[in-house]
């Protein structure tokens, strides 16, 4: 009995370590998705842009700031480092429902240096767990509006919102702001929005040479 009992837990354990293999090296079929790329922030610590670029990612997007009071103190190294690598580029600004837009713009504009090469600039809508405040849908969607305006006047193209499932299910974002989406969803495409999406976070625990430790691995809807 306790033969069978370890072997069965070996063979658990052996399933679980393969799962877990399996999931950090996944991606999706470059058939399927051709264009394939990456989310970073300091959390990532140190990059190797180049190793990254030889690994196949085609873009990148980086972390500027979060909310208002805080700005990403690799912001400035990954951007000089992605540019280096010759791979396409692009801000992100998560946003906080405990900060007016009119100030997160302000910190985002501040950050962000004006470039005509960069990808459309993106506002992460994702609950904080430091931020309880939940206002009504209609002065979310007004604040949002005030900060899409103002980062695409800053940036001088359209920004995409990557809205998380439970944030638009509070907020049904895809259908009060006309702006392409950005959708997430581990292993399988998502289906959560009221509008189709044009880029995915495929993945949240890939492994690629060039960062230590998992990042958001992003494609682009053929």
């Amino acid at each position: 009995m306790l033969v069978r009992v370890g072997l069965t837990l070996a063979l658990i354990a052996a399933l679980a370590l393969a799962l877990f293999l399996y999931a950090r090296n996944w991606a999706p079929d470059r058939g399927d998705y051709p264009v394939q790329g990456l989310s970073v922030s300091s959390d990532n610590g140190p990059i190797d842009w180049g190793t990254l670029a030889a690994q196949g990612a085609d873009f990148a997007y980086i972390r500027a700031a979060k909310g208002a009071d805080w700005r990403d103190p690799a912001f400035a190294a990954n951007w000089r480092g992605v540019r280096t690598a010759g791979m396409r580029y692009g801000a992100m600004l998560e946003f906080s429902l405990c900060r007016l837009a009119s100030d997160q713009a302000t910190r985002f504009m501040t950050t962000v240096p004006r470039d005509n090469a960069a990808l459309p600039p993106v506002i992460r809508l994702a609950f904080d767990p430091t931020c309880t405040a939940r206002p009504g849908r209609d002065l979310l969607l007004s604040e949002l509006n005030t900060l899409v305006n103002l980062v695409e006047s800053h940036a001088g193209k359209t920004v995409l919102l990557n809205v998380t499932e439970d944030f638009d299910k509070r907020y049904d974002v895809g259908s009060g702001i006309n702006r392409t989406l950005w959708l997430d969803g581990n292993f399988f495409p998502p289906d959560y929005a009221t509008r189709r999406w044009v880029m995915w976070t495929a993945s949240d625990m890939r492994h690629i040479d060039g960062i230590d430790g998992p990042v958001r691995w992003d494609v682009v809807a053929p």
